[in-house]
């Protein structure tokens, strides 16, 4: 399954918007099927905090493991931010 993240705008920036995105999503990810990949794009966006991204990505790592694939994540915001929570995930895992 692919998500694309422009659809909640190209600005990911509060908490409260990454909880939105990840209860908007929900269904969809409950119909996914046991081994099925899910592909995160971030193609068009512009601005992606950490705030957004822990709310949204780390919840869906937390959820889907090594399922969880980012697709155009080349913008320096993307990859800064992916980078921190990749740090402070091995620093403090939740499991």
């Amino acid at each position: 399954m692919k998500i694309e993240l422009k659809k909640f705008g190209d600005l990911l920036t509060s908490r409260q918007d990454g909880r939105e995105a990840l209860a908007a999503i929900e269904p969809l990810l409950r119909n996914m099927s046991e081994n099925e990949v899910l592909d995160i794009d971030f193609e068009g966006v512009t601005t992606f905090t950490p705030s957004w991204a822990d709310e949204f990505i780390t919840n869906l790592i937390d959820r889907f493991g090594n399922r969880v694939h980012f697709v155009n994540d080349e913008n320096l915001s993307v990859k800064t931010t992916l980078e921190l929570l990749k740090k402070l995930r091995l620093g403090n895992p939740r499991h």
